[in-house]
C-alpha cells in the first residue's frame, strides 16, 4: 500500500487512467492513418488534405481555451468536469464514425466538416479529463503517477490501434481497419467514461477561479508556464511530424508498408515498458530534468533515420525500439509539470482554474499537430513527392528529412528551454505550503538551477524575481 502523503490508491489510478485507452485507439488512426488514407484513396492532393486538417485543428485555438474556461466556472451537482465530458462523448463518436467510415466519395469539404466535429467532441472530453487529473493530488510526485496512469493507458490504446490490422486480419486495408475500430470505440468510450464518472471523485473547489477579464494578466505573467508551453509546442511538433509521415516513410523509403503495424508495436511497447524507469529517474532528479534527458535520447537515436534506404527494415525496427523508450515520459511528465505550474497561478491569485491552463495546453497540442501536417504535406508536394507513384531519390530524401531531421532540431530547442526549469520538488513544496497557509508570505525564493532569475511570491501574491 502507498503511504505517501496525498497518495492516490491503485483503484482510483486505474479508473482515472482507463479512458486514455479508447481515446488513444481513436487518436492513432486520426493522426496517422486518416491523412494518408484520404490522400491516397479519394484523389485528394496532399496539400488539400494538409490544408483541411490544418483548418480543423486551428479551430481548436478557439474551442480549447473556451471549453477550459467554461469547465472551470461550471457549477453542477454532477461536477464541473463530468458535465462537459458527458456532453462531448456523443459528438466525438458521431464525428469519428463519419470520418473513419466515409459516405460516398468524400472531398475536402467532407474531410473538414467531420474533422471539425471530431475535434470538438475530443476537446469536450479530453480537456476536462486532463484538468481533472491535475486536481486529484497536490503532491509533486503523485502527479507523475496520475499522469503516468493516464498516458500508460494511452500507449496501450495506441498499441491496440497499431495492432488492429494484424488482429483483425485486414493487413494493408486501412479502410477496413478504420471501420472495425469505429465499432470498438462505440463500446470502449462509453464504458470507460462510465467507470471514471462512478469511481473517481472530483475534489471540492476551494478557490473560485477569477473572471478572465481580471486574471489574464496573472496568466501572462506566469513565466514558467510560458516557457513550458513553448517547449511543449516545439516537442509536440517534433513528435507529430514522424507520426503524420510514418506510413509514407515506411512504405516509400523502406518499401515495407506491410511491416508498419509491427514497427508501431515495437515502438509503443518500448514506451509502455520503459515508463516506470523514467518515473524513478524523475523522482531521483526532477520531472523536467527526466523529460529533457528523454528528448536528448530520442534525438541521438533519430539522427540515424535519414541514412536508411529501401529494405533496411530491421535497422529501422531497432530505431523504433530505442526511440520508443522515450515515449512514455514524453507523454506523462509534461502534463505533470503543467499541474505544478497551475499551482503557481493559484498562488498568484488566479484561483483554481486548471481547465484554462489545460485548454491552452490542448490548443498547443493541436497547434503542434496542425503545424506538422501544414508544414510536411505542402513541402513534400513542392519537392515532387507523390504518394501514389514512384518517387525520385530527391523526393524520398525530403521525406526522410521531414520525418526525422526536423524533429531533432525541434527537440533540441525544447530541451534548451526546459533544462533549467525553475519548479522542482522543493520549490513546489514551498508553493503548496503557501497555498495551505495563504496568510503567510512565500518569502523564500523558488530557485532555478541556472543563472536565470528565480520565481517567488510576495505578500501581495504577485510574482517577483530574485537572483538565483
Amino acid at each position: 500500500m502507498n503511504t505517501q502523503p496525498n497518495s492516490v490508491n491503485t483503484t482510483t489510478l486505474l479508473a482515472y487512467g482507463l479512458p486514455g485507452l479508447p481515446l488513444a485507439v481513436l487518436g492513432l488512426p486520426l493522426y496517422v492513418f486518416v491523412p494518408a488514407f484520404y490522400a491516397e484513396h479519394f484523389g485528394i492532393g496532399l496539400a488539400a488534405v494538409g490544408a483541411a486538417l490544418l483548418a480543423a485543428r486551428l479551430f481548436d485555438v478557439v474551442t480549447d481555451p473556451l471549453v477550459g474556461h467554461l469547465s472551470d466556472h461550471t457549477r453542477s451537482r454532477f461536477g464541473r468536469r463530468r458535465v462537459w465530458m458527458a456532453a462531448g462523448a456523443p459528438l466525438l463518436l458521431i464525428g469519428a464514425s463519419f470520418l473513419f467510415m466515409p459516405v460516398g466519395t468524400p472531398g475536402v469539404a467532407y474531410l473538414l466538416t467531420f474533422s471539425l466535429l471530431t475535434y470538438l467532441g475530443w476537446t469536450l472530453v479530453a480537456l476536462p479529463y486532463t484538468a481533472w487529473g491535475a486536481e486529484l493530488s497536490p503532491d509533486y510526485h503523485q502527479r507523475s503517477r496520475i499522469a503516468a496512469s493516464r498516458e500508460g493507458f494511452v500507449i496501450a490504446g495506441t498499441l491496440l490501434a497499431a495492432a488492429a490490422p494484424v488482429l483483425l486480419g485486414h493487413g494493408g486495408d486501412t479502410g477496413a481497419t478504420l471501420s472495425s475500430l469505429t465499432l470498438w470505440l462505440w463500446i470502449m468510450i462509453p464504458a470507460s467514461l462510465l467507470l471514471l464518472l462512478r469511481r473517481v471523485h472530483e475534489p471540492a473547489l476551494r478557490r473560485a477561479p477569477m473572471a478572465w477579464s481580471h486574471s489574464w494578466r496573472i496568466l501572462l505573467g506566469n513565466a514558467p508556464f510560458k516557457r513550458l508551453l513553448m517547449a511543449y509546442v516545439l516537442n509536440g511538433t517534433a513528435n507529430a511530424l514522424p507520426a503524420t509521415l510514418f506510413l509514407l516513410f515506411v512504405g516509400h523509403v523502406l518499401g515495407a508498408a506491410d511491416m508498419a503495424g509491427m514497427l508501431l508495436l515495437i515502438y509503443f511497447a518500448a514506451g509502455v515498458l520503459s515508463l516506470p524507469l523514467w518515473l524513478r529517474l524523475a523522482r531521483i532528479t526532477s520531472k523536467h530534468r527526466a523529460w529533457t534527458i528523454s528528448m536528448l535520447w530520442a534525438c541521438a537515436v533519430f539522427l540515424w533515420v535519414p541514412f536508411l534506404s529501401e529494405g533496411q527494415v530491421w535497422a529501422f525496427a531497432v530505431i523504433c525500439l530505442l526511440s520508443g523508450l522515450s515515449l512514455g515520459v514524453d507523454l506523462a511528465l509534461p502534463s505533470a509539470i503543467q499541474a505544478d505550474v497551475v499551482d503557481l497561478d493559484t498562488a498568484n491569485g488566479g484561483g483554481e482554474r486548471a481547465g484554462v491552463f489545460f485548454g491552452l495546453w490542448g490548443m498547443a497540442t493541436k497547434l503542434a499537430l496542425a503545424l506538422a501536417v501544414g508544414i510536411a504535406f505542402p513541402l513534400l508536394q513542392l519537392a515532387g513527392f507523390d504518394p501514389g507513384a514512384e518517387n525520385s531519390g530527391s523526393a524520398l530524401l525530403w521525406l526522410a528529412l521531414l520525418y526525422a531531421g526536423l524533429p531533432v532540431l525541434l527537440k533540441l530547442a525544447a530541451t534548451a528551454l526546459i533544462w533549467h526549469f525553475p519548479i522542482d520538488a522543493s520549490a513546489h513544496a514551498r508553493l503548496r505550503s503557501h497555498l495551505a497557509n495563504p496568510t503567510e508570505s512565500l518569502h523564500e525564493p523558488i530557485h532555478s538551477p541556472s543563472p536565470h532569475p528565480a520565481v517567488s511570491l510576495d505578500s501581495g501574491h504577485r510574482m517577483r524575481r530574485h537572483e538565483a
